[in-house]
C-alpha cells in the first residue's frame, strides 16, 4: 500500500439509516438525496458577478472562494438553481459517525476500569495505572461535539466551536447530545479527573479543539466538515500549534469540497488521521476521508488473539488486496490498525460508555500521534505518519479475515503502539 499523497474528493453519504458507516456494520446503500425535507443543501458556484448575485438572493452558509458557496434552498428554489445557465449547483451530501455497535441504554456513573483495554493494548502494557504525553499538540475532533465540562475533559478544552449552525461557525458552542465526539475525544486524551478516580485517553496532556460538525443524530454536511477542516488547518498556522486531526466520521463517495480541504490541512503541516469505515469483510469497502492518501485511514480490532496477535473485527472495512505487501498508501488502503471493539470512554452525560466501531481506534491512533509529536517536535506531519508506519510495522497483525503477514488489506501495516 502506498506512501504517496491521495488526490481524491472527499465526501458523499446518506443519512444515518443509509450510510456504510452505522449500523451493524453491514454494507448498506447510501444515498446522496435529501429526501423527506423542503430543504435542500446546495454548494452553488459560478463566476464571480454570478456568485454576487447569488450570495444576494441566497443565504451563505459556508464560503469556498472560487469553489463556490453553500446554501440551505427549498426545492423550488433548487428546481430554479438547476435553470440557471450561468451557475453551476449540486448537492451537497450527508456524512455520518463510523459507529458500528450503538452504545449501552445507560451509561455509567464511574468507568469498569481507569485504563480501557485499548489503552492497555496501545501502550502495550497490561498493567499500567496512568497515561501521559501529549503536551503541545492540539488534537482537533471533528465529530457531534463534545461534553466540554466531563469532568475528565475539561481541563483539555481549548477550543470549542459548532460549524452545523447557521452561521459559518459558533464559537464557545460544541454541545454534544449524541455522545460519539465525547467518546472519541476521551479515547484521545481523557485525563482521568481531579481525583484520578476518571477514565484515561492515550495522551492526556494534549488539548482539543472540538469541532461540532455532525447533528444531534449522527450526520452532517461536508460543507460544514470542510470549513472545519480548512479552519482547524488556518489555526495551526495562526498559533503556531502542532495539529492532529481526528475524524471518526465517513461517507462511501468522494466530494471535491473534503478533498480540497483535506489537501489543504496536509500543505500546511496537519496531520490527518479518519476512520476506514465499518463495511467489512469484502476488500475495497473503505470510506471517504478515510480512503484519501492524505489520510491515515484507520481499522478497528477487538480484544481477541487469533493467530498470536490480536484480530481484525469483521465489520472493519478493507482496503485493496491487490497492493497487499507493497507498504506504500494507495487511494481506499488501510494504512494502521487500533483497538475498536467494546471501548470505554467518556460519555456526553458526564458519565461512561461503550461503543464499537473504526471510530473507536481512530482516536486510539490520533492520541498517540500527539504522543510522539510531543516528544518530537521538530519533525513535521508526514514525518510523524512515518513514525506511526514505523511503529505498526513491529506489530503486524495476522488475526481476522484478510490479516497476513505484513502488509495486508485488512490491517494494514500493523498495530503501532507506544512501546
Amino acid at each position: 500500500m502506498k506512501n504517496g499523497r491521495k488526490l481524491g474528493s472527499g465526501l458523499l453519504a446518506a443519512a444515518m439509516s443509509f450510510s456504510l458507516f452505522t449500523g451493524s456494520g453491514e454494507a448498506k446503500v447510501s444515498s446522496n438525496e435529501q429526501d423527506g425535507k423542503d430543504e435542500i443543501r446546495v454548494l452553488i458556484n459560478g463566476s464571480s458577478s454570478t456568485l454576487t448575485k447569488a450570495k444576494n438572493k441566497y443565504q451563505q452558509k459556508q464560503n469556498f472562494g472560487s469553489d463556490g458557496f453553500s446554501s440551505t434552498v427549498s426545492s423550488e428554489e433548487y428546481k430554479e438553481l438547476t435553470k440557471s445557465q450561468d451557475l453551476t449547483v449540486e448537492k451537497v451530501t450527508k456524512f455520518t459517525i463510523a459507529q458500528a455497535k450503538s452504545p449501552k441504554a445507560n451509561a455509567a456513573a464511574v468507568p469498569s476500569a481507569k485504563i480501557p483495554w485499548g489503552i492497555k493494548a496501545i501502550y502495550n502494557d497490561p498493567s499500567i495505572t496512568s497515561t501521559s504525553g501529549g503536551s503541545g499538540i492540539k488534537v482537533a475532533v471533528l465529530d457531534t461535539g463534545t461534553a466540554k465540562t466531563h469532568p475528565n475533559l475539561a481541563a483539555n478544552v481549548e477550543q470549542c466551536k459548532d460549524f452545523t449552525a447557521s452561521s459559518t461557525y459558533i464559537n464557545n458552542s460544541c454541545a454534544d447530545k449524541n455522545g460519539h465526539g465525547t467518546h472519541v475525544s476521551g479515547t484521545v486524551l481523557a485525563n482521568g479527573g481531579t481525583n484520578g478516580q476518571g477514565i484515561y485517553g492515550v495522551a492526556p496532556q494534549s488539548k482539543l479543539w472540538a469541532y461540532k460538525v455532525l447533528g444531534d443524530d449522527g450526520s452532517g454536511y461536508s460543507d460544514d466538515i470542510a470549513a472545519a477542516i480548512r479552519h482547524a488547518a488556518d489555526q495551526s498556522t495562526s498559533t503556531n500549534s502542532k495539529v492532529i486531526l481526528s475524524m471518526s466520521l465517513g461517507a462511501s463517495s468522494k466530494d471535491s469540497l473534503i478533498t480540497s480541504a483535506v489537501t489543504y490541512a496536509n500543505n500546511k503541516g496537519v496531520l490527518i488521521i479518519a476512520a476506514a469505515g465499518n463495511s467489512g469483510s469484502s476488500a475495497n469497502t473503505i470510506g471517504y476521508p478515510g480512503a484519501l492518501t492524505n489520510t491515515v485511514s484507520v481499522a478497528a480490532l477487538e480484544n481477541v488473539q487469533e493467530n498470536g496477535t490480536y484480530r481484525i473485527a469483521n465489520y472493519s472495512s478493507r482496503g485493496n488486496p491487490n497492493t497487499d505487501g507493497d507498504y506504500f498508501i494507495q487511494e481506499k488502503d488501510v494504512e494502521v490498525s487500533a483497538p475498536g471493539s467494546a471501548i470505554e470512554s467518556t460519555w456526553y452525560n458526564g458519565g461512561y460508555n461503550t461503543i464499537s466501531g473504526t471510530s473507536m481506534a481512530t482516536p486510539h491512533v490520533a492520541g498517540l500521534a500527539a504522543k510522539i509529536w510531543s516528544s518530537n517536535g521538530s519533525l513535521s506531519n508526514t514525518e510523524i505518519r512515518t513514525q506511526l508506519q514505523t511503529k505498526a510495522k513491529t506489530y503486524d497483525i495476522k488475526g481476522g479475515i484478510g490479516a497476513a503477514v505484513g502488509d495486508d488489506y485488512a490491517s494494514g501495516f500493523g498495530f503501532p503502539r507506544v512501546q
